[in-house]
């Protein structure tokens, strides 16, 4: 059976760590989808961490933009009968570039490849806007592609088998603190939270981590959802 598992927690929490862990105990071959973009110093460090972190013959994709079509190609190349797991990390780093596109490229064709995603223009924030339609899109067809993959058998009509398909997402809890004054912000801590909601109503199991310890919100399992005492 598919099996689709939601992770979120915030900066530094562990969760990455934790996917990590369950993509290795998946027993399949792994695909790690990054959706970071080097814009800075200090992210192209935060990428070298992970990059040393993982083990380096899973194989990559990364897709700041276009995570659905980045999923489906996954899935494609994987080997018949084989299955896959797909880790992706993060959907707040996906959010954020799908959401907050520098204002000279949002004329632009929200689909466009990821190469001509803006990534050598200006980084300033008064050089970007808020592109709900174009996020609205993106939302939309990676929550059609959970639904299907979620209730997609692994065997086909002849009973033939297909492949498990196991998807690991990670992403940063950010509604916990005050309220931003900002409206990019605000629009940000939104549609993290709604995204959350309706991912997490997908998904077969649902963790919060915080100082490296996994919390059950959500589990397939009936044993995992007893406390342990």
């Amino acid at each position: 059976m598919n099996k689709i598992q939601l992770i979120i927690g915030g900066a530094r929490s562990g969760k990455s760590s934790l996917a990590e862990q369950y993509a290795k105990a998946s027993n399949l071959p792994v695909t790690y989808i990054a959706t970071a973009q080097a814009f800075d110093v200090e992210m192209a460090q935060r990428i070298s961490l992970h990059q040393a972190d993982r083990p380096q013959h899973w194989a990559l994709i990364e897709s700041p933009l276009l995570l659905a079509q980045a999923i489906e190609s996954a899935m494609a190349s994987s080997s018949n009968g084989e299955g896959i797991c797909l880790l992706v990390d993060c959907l707040t780093l996906w959010l954020s570039n799908s959401l907050c596109k520098p204002s000279d490229v949002l004329a632009d064709d929200c689909l466009q490849t990821d190469t001509q995603s803006g990534t050598d223009t200006d980084t300033q924030p008064e050089n970007y806007a808020v592109n709900l339609d174009c996020w609205q899109q993106e939302k939309t067809q990676l929550l059609a592609l959970l639904a299907r993959i979620s209730q997609q058998a692994c065997h086909d009509n002849n009973n033939n088998e297909v492949g498990r398909i196991e998807i690991i997402l990670v992403s940063n809890e950010v509604g916990h603190g005050i309220v931003p004054m900002g409206e990019l912000s605000r629009q940000f801590v939104d549609q993290a939270g709604w995204l959350h909601q309706a991912i997490a109503s997908i998904a077969d199991n649902v963790e919060f981590v915080m100082a490296g310890l996994p919390l059950t919100l959500k589990s397939a399992e009936k044993t995992n959802n007893k406390v342990q005492l």
